[in-house]
């Protein structure tokens, strides 16, 4: 494991257990990476309540309540897409934080309006809900790490600011 991945899940472990916070993460693209980052640090389960790999739209809808007028009229990699799956993971798993990646990692499947690389990263508190927008570069592995991360650094720079 890259050992700034694992440097990031112990400062926002720390941060997270120090304001009583919990999470859930939603994940599609990332198939389970930010679950599995997150998990490697002990005491994990004093916050990190579970996480569902979405690959399909059909678990996106039956088990993170995505709805299908969603996913027919923006696509599953969207920004409201991305939103939807954070929201109903930390509605799913009663959480305080909801954590979702949805993209493109190829090294097929882009189009001209979603190419390879594309990410939306979507966030959900029982304030509010947002979703921010990458475009990763290099293999799927690559993008699949950058999507981690970026989604890590968002959980912390909330942790840390109380805002994004």
């Amino acid at each position: 494991m890259d050992p700034t991945l694992i440097n990031l899940s112990i400062t926002i472990s720390e941060s997270i257990m120090q304001k009583g916070l919990t999470i859930a993460t939603a994940e599609s693209c990332t198939g389970g990476l930010i679950a599995h980052i997150l998990t490697e640090v002990a005491g994990a389960s004093n916050y990190f309540i579970g996480g569902v790999v979405a690959y399909s739209n059909q678990v996106k809808q039956d088990i993170l309540g995505v709805r299908t007028s969603t996913l027919d009229q923006y696509g599953a990699v969207s920004e409201q897409t991305a939103m939807e799956m954070a929201a109903g993971v930390r509605q799913k798993f009663n959480t305080d934080i909801g954590l979702s990646t949805t993209g493109v990692a190829g090294p097929s499947g882009g189009t001209p309006t979603k190419p390879v690389g594309l990410v939306w990263i979507g966030f959900s508190t029982p304030e509010r809900t947002w979703a921010i927008y990458s475009h990763f570069s290099d293999g799927r592995h690559e993008i699949n790490k950058k999507s981690a991360r970026k989604a890590l650094r968002l959980l912390l720079d909330y942790l840390e600011n109380d805002q994004v």
